[in-house]
């Protein structure tokens, strides 16, 4: 309709992709009433429109320079404008013209205060790299939008020209030959059709007389059926270079369907982009570097296993450690969901997990956590009988779940049969902490080996891949620094400091005229750039990516870029620019992990000149080890999560070479070593410069007590279980000792219970899951084979919340009920009003959502991200900022929500203090146990401020009590972590092994005055309301102790609301 076969050709000419999408955007483009919008992020569509227009196409992009002069130089000389890389919202100047509102009889059109003319052959054309732009409704109508991001199949098509084109050449040249001749011909028809009908109807009388006419029609006849006679012809050979290249399909299949693999990485941090042109270029290397082979099949396979590799390192050197097993798991997922090897119904089980409801565990050796996922496991087809078959055949199943690899274990009696998908639910479920190593095994056996070999960093290898054009990018990690092996680099090619080859500008604040000058000079001469911290000028960072991309063209060969920069911490403080991050190599270069590592990597910071440096080299030595362990521990430790520190730490080689100087200056000024100087230095200015936590700040002075006392020179101490202080030995000496005598990796290394590698490891897992749920492909196969779409599945949990959810509670009634305002009250009707908020959020976000979902109403951003996470069994964060802190999935939150409902419905009753206050339902337990400290000091006539918590564990469970105490309250609902409260003892005790949370039994908590407050033999343990401690600490409970509290401080120990 809108367009030929002659026109089409004509724009793949220019560079438009040759499938049916783009071409359905370019006929709508050339043809729309009002202004086109071009959605693309891979750039696809502005490089066609760019080569199509060439010379006559203005382009400009918002805040430049003159950016309205050219506008209104285009609009008076009828130009074509393009507005590039156009942001959500667009300069409210330019909205007169968007909606062409002309003015004068529609001669002139208003920007701003000037009445510019208006001329009829004018065009603009919007385009932006957002790949998924929310635009206000006004200018959706005033534009026409047009999306040009690539498809897979779009990009499948594509790809199969590429890879036919490189393999066999002749079979597309052919191609292109029979197209241009089939668009010839039907110019050709087109033209004799119009000028036979011209003359027909210009003829006058009969038209036989008309000897002229008559040839005309005879040779038109003649051509038409030669011409038809060719097109059969061309058909037949279209058919058959159709079905040689459909051979090749495979091949763009697999590379489609890891770009979009790869493209969504972007979903974990926002730093991982990558381009098509750069994928474009590492997929004819990898089909150019693949074995020549002459079988087809054999040759086929070659292909993607070539592709496939080359883009998994290209990949994996942008990715830092914890990221990789994703994107691994993801493709080889992908892979496998393609080949149709794993069960899609499966696949989603396994990632989404949904566990609704709590089971008590019949069986010793698995939790309750465990117990309940084998329960919502074995409503599956495929594991009915589960839960029957782990309870008869316990001794059997004992034995794998308390293997120390179960992963390579066979499973009990029919279970081994079980497929691999198949075995890791029920490691998930069982042994959720060896989930990590069973996904690797599964990547190894499905892909290969050389997919999960550990991969060094060659940056030589890097560097050939890069020009002028394609930059170097470094993600910096806390710890590391990159300029060391680009510094080596450099000196081996001869690009120095020294020879004014390598310029090196750090920035900051004015720096950016310098780094400008730098591109300029290394442009024209050839020369190495390094910007380092270019997250640190975010305002600059769009000049940069227009330089870069003027330099790019016509500078030196030699002339190279490389930058570094953080990642931001939270998606939405991102603010490096697509552009810099798709076109350039990015590597991570990340601290080593393990105490060994660690220790070496420390000890490296000096050399033998280092130890001899001070007069007191015994002390000097011995106090440098320590210090160095003390380094290793709080670098490793912070991989344990908020077991190892509440919050994360960027503590660097640079603390530690400091801390040496500061060692040395110290010991040659003073007589006696000053342990108490040094440790306060070390501990709470070094060191603690960087904790902003008290309970960090304290673990980090424990551990200083610990490695820094006069036994560490006088006789041995141990700086870990089974690892003492070395004697006096030289460098290399004690390189040896900590090859020879460090235990092997542990926890207890770092102080920890064994506990918390399980911990940080069934973290690991989980969010590895919910990670590569989030990243499935929304049209994924799954939801078909399910026989429901996303947005069924969504309605079906909305509607089953809607259902649920329970009325608000009426204050007014409620307040009626007493006159008595006492503080135990008051806390009841605050929880209560919060409760409300919380509750008519999530009413009225539902109900907004599902109008949505009926197309009654637009999505707006974030109904659309609360449909996201509704799918993926997430809490949306528009109901989570007004609700208490949780780290449970949605089902479990609901229930949990309806439990705390309950709760406050039985207390609102008759407004009575329960008999056992269930702590963890409180938005805010700190208000109830300052209620206990107030209902005591206003009883006492006791200032507030001298009084405290004191806390007594009672041996006994809820259900033992019928009334609450005549002072105090008595408590449930907390747990401990770390380790475990001994009911016989009355003390804290060694956690046992595989527990990692244990129940509380009821606490008694009363108001006491300071003074009388109980500080021997006790622990002072943090109470938080969940797992990810730091900001959501509660209280300090003293609790007894027989041990030293620096055991129980350095373990990590605390206790929480919420498991």
């Amino acid at each position: 309709m809108l367009t030929d076969d002659a026109t089409i050709a004509a724009w793949n000419n220019e560079g438009l992709p040759s499938d049916r999408m783009s071409t359905e955007n370019a006929a709508i483009l050339t043809h729309c009433a009002r202004w086109p919008l071009m959605i693309d992020p891979q750039q696809q569509g502005i490089k066609w429109i760019k080569t199509k227009y060439g010379t006559n196409l203005k382009v400009t992009h918002m805040g430049q320079k003159g950016f309205l002069n050219v506008v209104e130089t285009a609009l008076a000389f009828g130009d074509v404008i393009l507005i590039e890389n156009v942001e959500e919202t667009i300069n409210p100047v330019l909205d007169p013209l968007l909606g062409r509102n002309t003015i004068k009889k529609g001669k002139y059109i208003k920007i701003g205060d000037k009445e510019c003319e208006f001329n009829k052959n004018f065009r603009l054309i919007l385009h932006t790299k957002l790949a998924n732009p929310h635009y206000k409704p006004e200018l959706q109508a005033q534009t026409t939008l047009l999306n040009f991001s690539v498809t897979e199949d779009g990009l499948e098509s594509q790809l199969l020209a590429e890879v036919v084109s490189v393999e066999r050449p002749d079979l597309e040249k052919l191609k292109l030959v029979l197209t241009k001749h089939q668009n010839d011909f039907k110019i050709e028809l087109k033209y004799l059709e119009d000028d036979l009908l011209l003359r027909l109807s210009a003829a006058e009388g009969s038209f036989l007389d008309d000897t002229k006419l008559v040839e005309r029609l005879e040779t038109t006849k003649a051509t038409a059926a030669e011409i038809e006679h060719k097109v059969i012809e061309a058909k037949e050979n279209e058919k058959k270079i159709n079905e040689a290249r459909e051979c090749y399909r495979p091949v763009a299949a697999r590379a489609s369907l890891l770009y979009f693999v790869i493209n969504d990485l972007r979903k974990i941090n926002p730093i991982y982009q990558f381009s098509l042109k750069a994928f474009n270029m590492l997929f004819h290397r990898a089909i150019k570097q693949a074995d020549k082979v002459e079988d087809m099949q054999g040759r086929l396979s070659i292909l993607m296993e070539s592709i496939t590799h080359a883009i998994f390192l290209y990949t994996s050197q942008a990715l830092f450690e914890k990221d990789k097993l994703t994107f691994l798991s993801q493709m080889a997922f992908q892979i496998l969901l393609r080949k149709k090897e794993i069960d899609p119904v499966e696949l989603d089980f396994l990632l989404r997990f949904t566990v609704e409801h709590t089971y008590l565990s019949p069986v010793d050796f698995l939790t309750t956590q465990s117990w309940s996922a084998i329960k919502a496991v074995a409503l599956m087809d495929e594991f009915r009988g589960l839960d029957r078959d782990v309870e008869g055949s316990a001794k059997q199943w004992r034995k794998w779940v308390e293997s120390e690899c179960p992963e390579k274990e066979k499973l009990p009696q029919e279970w081994k049969k079980k497929n691999l998908i198949q075995k890791l639910i029920l490691l998930r479920a069982m042994r959720p902490d060896r989930v990590t190593y069973a996904l690797r095994n599964f990547v190894e056996e499905k892909l290969g080996a050389k997919y999960v070999e550990r991969t060094r960093l060659d940056l030589v290898k890097a560097f050939e891949e890069t020009s002028p054009a394609t930059p170097v990018f470094f993600i910096l990690s806390p710890g590391v620094d990159a300029l060391k092996d680009l510094e080596i680099l450099g000196k081996r090619l001869g690009f120095t400091i020294d020879s004014g080859k390598f310029h090196n500008v750090s920035l900051g604040q004015g720096q950016e005229a310098v780094a400008e000058m730098a591109l300029e000079n290394a442009s024209k001469g050839g020369h190495w750039v390094l910007l380092q911290n270019v997250h640190l000028v975010a305002k600059w960072l769009g000049t940069l990516e227009k330089l870069l991309e003027r330099f790019s063209q016509g500078s030196h060969r030699d002339y190279r870029v490389f930058m570094s920069a953080e990642t931001a911490p939270t998606p939405s403080e991102h603010i490096i620019p697509q552009g810099l991050l798709e076109n350039s190599i990015k590597i991570t270069n990340e601290p080593p992990t393990g105490m060994l590592a660690n220790l070496h990597a420390a000890l490296y910071n000096f050399d033998q000149d280092t130890l001899e440096v001070c007069s007191k080299e015994q002390e000097f030595k011995s106090i440098l080890f320590a210090l160095c362990y003390f380094h290793a521990c709080v670098a490793g430790r912070l991989r344990f999560g908020p077991q190892g520190w509440s919050r994360s730490y960027p503590f660097s080689p640079g603390d530690l070479t400091i801390c040496a100087n500061v060692l040395c200056n110290y010991l040659e000024a003073n007589s006696n070593v000053p342990w108490e100087d040094l440790r306060y230095l070390f501990g709470e200015i070094m060191y603690g410069g960087h904790i902003t936590d008290d309970w960090d700040r304290k673990l980090c002075r424990v551990y200083l007590e610990e490695f820094m006392k006069p036994s560490l020179i006088e006789d041995e101490l141990m700086l870990a279980p089974g690892f003492a202080a070395p004697p006096n030995l030289d460098y290399s000496g004690y390189h040896q000792y900590i090859e020879e005598m460090l235990p092997p990796e542990s926890p207890a290394l770092y102080g920890l219970h064994p506990n918390a590698e399980i911990e940080f490891l069934t973290v690991t897992s989980n969010t590895l899951f919910r990670t590569l749920l989030e990243m499935q492909p929304r049209n994924s196969l799954v939801s078909e084979e399910l026989g429901q779409s996303t947005e069924d599945k969504v309605k079906n949990v909305l509607d089953d919340i809607l259902e649920k959810l329970p009325e608000e509670f009426n204050m007014a009634e409620i307040m009626q009920k007493t006159s008595n305002r006492s503080p135990y009250v008051l806390v009841c009707f605050q929880e209560c009003e919060r409760m409300n908020i919380l509750l008519r959020e999530i009413r009225v976000s539902l109900q907004q959502l599902d109008l949505g979902l009926k197309g009654e109403l637009m999505l707006s951003p974030d109904a659309e991200a609360q449909q996201t996470a509704l799918s993926c069994d997430a809490v949306p964060d528009t109901w989570g900022r007004l609700a208490y802190p949780s780290t449970y999935g949605l089902a479990q939150w609901f229930n949990d929500l309806l439990l705390r409902c309950r709760e406050l419905d039985t207390w609102t009753q008759d407004l009575a203090l329960p008999a056992v206050v269930w702590l963890s339902g409180f938005f805010n337990p700190q208000s109830f146990l300052t209620a206990i400290m107030q209902t005591m000091a206003r009883k006492n006539e006791w200032p507030l401020d001298k009084m405290c918590l004191a806390v007594d564990v009672t041996k006994k469970t809820k259900e033992d009590y019928g009334h609450p105490p005549r002072e105090g309250a008595y408590l449930h609902g907390l747990l401990m972590e770390g380790a475990r409260w001994d009911v016989q003892s009355g003390t804290i005790a060694e956690a046992r092994l595989k527990e990692l949370t244990s129940v509380m039994p009821v606490i008694f908590a009363k108001a006491i005055t300071t003074d009388r407050e109980e500080t021997k033999q006790t622990y002072a343990c943090p109470v938080y309301k969940t797992k990810t401690r730091g900001p959501n600490y509660v209280w300090t409970f003293r609790l007894k102790s027989r041990e030293k509290t620096a055991k129980w401080v350095l373990a990590g120990v605390a206790l929480l609301l919420e498991a």
